[in-house]
Formats: structure tokens, C-alpha cells, sequence
């Protein structure tokens, strides 16, 4: 673990992660209500959002576009990820290497693992190498998409599965861990401090409303989260600048879900 409330992955210690792996992760499905949101370059001119504090992709996107953004847009380099065509056991690919990923321009690095997984100890050594490499050669900080999945688990969605999986963050060395939301504030705080030092961010998730999905970022904040790294419930809506305004003022100011909403949409809350 190192020190990153200084890097690029962060502001004022808090985290929005962009992400936009998903076209490798889900396919066109993901794209379908929103068809511009499969052209990179969209997500990429989203990502240039004061809010925003890295954007993750995939290798081929990072080398066909971070080249004309690479002063306006921090880069997190998704190492490993596999397509939703797979049907096994839950497992994930390397697809590229921290040394390439750092000569590409990136700023952090973003690895799976999946805890319960039949492959989770092969995906544990792949992640200590990644993790190792990035802090000792680069000082690169580590986000762990942390996930328990896998056909042994009965519910990898419970409350004390979601805290496993950021005190898995720990115990393995990730600067930031991914996790699902656990239903409720008292659950995340549970996560957080079974994170101890590593920052603990929400996964965004499928799309939903505004208000309960800036809701449960205002619980993760409440509860001492970091922050969230976020896809569908930004490039899916016809106004990504929008729900990213209101983000920066739950995450970085604090703000109440109704005050976010109002200063997105430029007004003032109405006095209680």
C-alpha cells in the first residue's frame, strides 16, 4: 500500500472513478439505450469532467484514444477483464502488462479478483505481481475490483460477503477497493473498517434512478467511503454532465442528495 490522497487517482483524498470497461465485460448491451455511449471518444470527452479523477479502459481503447486526451484525462489502465460470452467459472484475463500500461500513460492501475472463485488463488498471484510491480517500479496506486463470485458461494451479495471483500482489498495490498453496495449505510461502514487503510469505493452498478443511486452514494460518504467507480449510471443517461455535477457535490462537498440534484440542475435548494 502507498500513500495516494497526492496521486491523480484521487481529489481532496476522494474517488470517481469512470469506468468504461464494459464493453469487453458486457458487449453491446450496454450501449443499446444510449448508442452514442459505444463511441469511446463520447466517454473520453464525459471523462474531461472536473469530477472525474480517472477514467478505466481497456487496453485497445487506451492505445486508439487516451492519445488525444492524455492532458485532460487521468488513465486507469484495467489490467485484466474477459467478455460475458464465457460461461465457466468466474475468472478474468491479463491483457496487458503494468510496464505497457505505464508506457501507454497511466496514471493507476485496475485489477479483478474474484474471492470464491475456483480460480481466485491464480488471480491472486496474477494481482500480486501487478500490484507489486506497479508501487515498487512506478508508484502507481492499485484499485481491486473486489468481488466474491464464484459457484461455491451461496450469496455473494450479503453484507458480511461485501466486507470480506474490501478486507480482502487489505490483506492483498490494494490502495482502493471495489465493492459492491451492501444495502445499507451501517453495512458499508462495516466494509470500510474492515478496509482499514485501503479506500473502499462503491461499484455504480446497473442504472437506475437519480436519486436512489446518488442515495447510495451518500451513504457510501456517510459511512466513510472513498468515493465510487461508476459506468452505466453516468454513459447510460442522455446527460452524463448532468448526474456528474451532482456527483462532485455528494462526493466532494458533501452535499445532501437534494442539494446535488438542485446545483446540477443550476438552482438553489428550497429552504427547509
Amino acid at each position: 500500500m502507498i500513500p495516494i490522497d497526492d496521486s491523480p487517482l484521487t481529489r481532496d483524498g476522494k474517488v470517481l472513478i469512470l469506468a468504461y470497461d464494459h464493453g469487453l465485460e458486457h458487449g453491446p448491451v450496454d450501449f443499446e439505450d444510449v448508442p452514442e455511449s459505444a463511441d469511446p471518444q463520447r466517454v473520453f470527452d464525459v471523462a474531461t469532467h472536473d469530477a472525474v479523477t480517472s477514467l478505466a479502459v481497456q487496453k485497445g481503447v487506451a492505445e486508439a484514444y487516451y492519445p488525444s486526451y492524455e492532458d485532460d484525462v487521468d488513465l486507469l489502465a484495467k489490467l485484466n477483464g474477459t467478455s460475458n460470452l464465457w460461461r465457466g467459472e468466474p475468472n478474468s484475463a491479463v491483457n496487458w502488462t503494468v510496464d505497457y500500461a505505464h508506457e501507454v500513460g497511466a496514471d493507476s492501475i485496475g485489477f479483478t479478483v474474484y474471492g470464491g472463485s475456483n480460480h481466485e488463488i491464480e488471480m491472486v498471484e496474477e494481482f500480486r505481481d501487478a500490484q507489486e510491480r506497479a508501487h515498487r517500479e512506478y508508484d502507481m496506486p492499485v484499485v481491486m475490483w473486489s468481488y466474491p463470485r464464484g459457484q461455491g458461494l451461496r450469496n455473494a451479495k450479503t453484507p458480511e460477503s461485501i466486507a470480506y471483500s474490501a478486507r480482502l482489498g487489505l490483506e492483498l495490498g490494494a490502495d482502493v477497493a471495489k465493492v459492491k453496495y451492501p444495502g445499507s449505510q451501517d453495512a458499508m461502514e462495516e466494509a470500510v473498517r474492515m478496509a482499514g487503510k485501503t479506500k473502499v469505493v462503491m461499484s455504480g452498478g446497473s442504472k437506475r434512478s437519480d436519486e436512489e443511486f446518488l442515495s447510495n452514494v451518500k451513504s457510501v460518504i456517510d459511512a466513510g467511503g472513498a468515493g465510487l467507480a461508476v459506468g452505466r449510471n453516468v454513459f447510460q443517461r442522455e446527460n452524463p454532465e448532468r448526474i456528474l455535477d451532482a456527483l462532485e457535490q455528494v462526493i466532494f462537498e458533501e452535499s445532501s442528495v437534494e442539494a446535488a440534484l438542485a446545483a446540477a440542475e443550476g438552482a438553489a435548494p428550497e429552504a427547509e
